[in-house]
């Protein structure tokens, strides 16, 4: 069965985008040779997904505009903190936290760029 196995920011703003995921997340970014793409490394090992980051192409998102693709979700061992340093880094609530039974707390945010990306923290028992 196919699974993701990259994802993609797409900023107006690269550099206010990187300085965001580096600071609430502590991704690593590196330009890809002389290309306007970033690689991002979302961790060393464990499950998870790394990714790419290109310049927008048109507008960004209005500021009520629907979630218009996939919606990618973050795991947090804190999402009290995650959401300060979200805050912190000039990201907003798009929904706010909500404690989902059996799954963990979940919120949706806003980056620097308009893009939406969720945070979950895992029940304690299920805390890796």
């Amino acid at each position: 069965m196919p699974r993701p196995v990259h994802f993609e920011i797409h900023a107006a703003d690269p550099e206010r985008a990187r300085t965001f995921y580096e600071s609430v997340f502590g991704w690593k970014f590196e330009q890809w040779g002389d290309q306007p793409y970033w690689l991002v490394t979302t961790g060393d090992d464990g499950p998870g997904v790394d990714g790419g980051m290109v310049p927008r192409r048109g507008p960004e998102p209005a500021p009520d505009a629907p979630v218009n693709g996939w919606v990618m979700t973050t795991g947090v061992t804190d999402i009290a903190a995650t959401d300060a340093a979200i805050a912190e880094a000039g990201g907003t609530v798009a929904l706010p936290v909500t404690d989902m039974p059996g799954v963990g707390k979940v919120g949706y945010y806003k980056d620097t760029e308009g893009n939406i990306f969720g945070v979950i923290q895992p029940p304690a028992d299920k805390m890796p």
